[in-house]
């Protein structure tokens, strides 16, 4: 297997999600990973270790998505009808159910919120990147990769309450 091979394996999934997560659909999700990695075979000789693989395989990913976006011209929510017909994967059919929506929920308020908070959030929440992580890709300290997750995080949540009343 070569090294190409081995990072496929190890980050598919984690590129894959992210997208997915972006895009709410499997298909685009697909496609776009797919993209990513053909991109990053393509440049992986110009890669200069700067950041983790993962957050450079997430930025390709996260810029070839905004091109399909752009290309296509659409910006798509997320349909509860879609997501309920997701198979269900979790032991609990009821609790994923509700996680679904929450997330759902949350993509949709996420489309309204500015950068760098959007962005930040969903480094955080979707790839899963430390503090440390997400300051690299923004030339900041972690300091303010935290309190600006922690100002999105605040955002959505009331935006989410002025939704419920």
């Amino acid at each position: 297997m070569t090294d190409f091979e081995r990072l496929y394996e190890r980050y598919f999934n984690d590129v894959y999600l992210y997208i997915l997560r972006l895009s709410a659909d499997e298909h685009v999700a697909e496609e776009i990973t797919s993209d990513t990695f053909f991109k990053a075979m393509k440049s992986i000789d110009s890669f200069r270790g700067d950041c983790d693989v993962r957050v450079w395989l997430c930025q390709i990913a996260k810029n070839s998505y905004y091109t399909y976006v752009k290309k296509n011209n659409r910006t798509e929510q997320i349909d509860e009808a879609e997501i309920a017909e997701i198979p269900d994967l979790a032991p609990n059919a009821a609790d994923e159910y509700i996680r679904r929506e929450e997330v759902g929920r949350i993509q949709r308020i996420l489309h309204d919120v500015a950068e760098p908070y959007k962005e930040v959030f969903m480094w955080r929440a979707y790839a899963e990147l430390s503090f440390k992580e997400i300051a690299g890709i923004f030339g900041k300290t972690e300091n303010w990769a935290c309190v600006t997750y922690h100002r999105a995080r605040k955002m959505i949540l009331e935006r989410m309450e002025e939704k419920e009343r």
